[in-house]
C-alpha cells in the first residue's frame, strides 16, 4: 500500500526550500500554517504559531532539534513538539511527513500533540 493512500497529504515544499537555520512556513488552505524543519537530514512538521504568543516559529532560530520563539525566546523540540523552556509550557502539534525524492509531503488531517506539563498537572 502506498504511504500516501490514507489521510489528507499535501505537497508542502521541496527539500531545497528548507535549511538548517530556520523553518519553512507552509500556508494550509482553510487551516493554520505549518512549519517544516530539517534536523539531521530528516524533515519534521509542526504548527507554525508559538503556543505562548502569536509568533511564527519560522522566524525563530533553529539549533539542533530546537527552535526558539522570536518573541519571548521560549524553545520547542521540533521532532516531538515538546515545549522545552519557559515561557512556553504548551506543546506544539506535530504532523507526519513523508519524503518522495525531494518533495516533502505532510499529512494535515492527523496532528498529534504530546501532553503538556500543564495538562499533566491538571490530571
Amino acid at each position: 500500500m502506498n504511504e500516501l493512500s490514507e489521510g489528507q497529504w499535501i505537497a508542502a515544499c521541496t527539500t531545497d526550500e528548507v535549511d538548517d537555520t530556520f523553518g519553512t512556513r507552509v500556508e494550509i488552505e482553510g487551516g493554520d500554517a505549518i512549519a517544516i524543519f530539517r534536523v539531521d537530514n530528516n524533515y519534521y512538521a509542526t504548527a507554525d504559531r508559538c503556543t505562548h504568543g502569536d509568533a511564527s516559529l519560522c522566524d525563530g532560530l533553529v539549533e539542533g532539534k530546537s527552535v526558539e520563539c522570536p518573541f519571548h525566546m521560549g524553545t520547542f523540540d521540533v521532532t516531538t513538539g515538546k515545549a522545552l523552556t519557559f515561557p512556553c509550557v504548551v506543546n506544539l502539534a506535530t504532523y507526519p511527513t513523508y519524503l518522495d525524492g525531494d518533495q516533502i509531503f505532510v499529512r494535515i488531517d492527523a496532528p498529534t500533540t504530546i501532553p503538556s506539563l500543564l495538562e499533566e498537572q491538571e490530571s
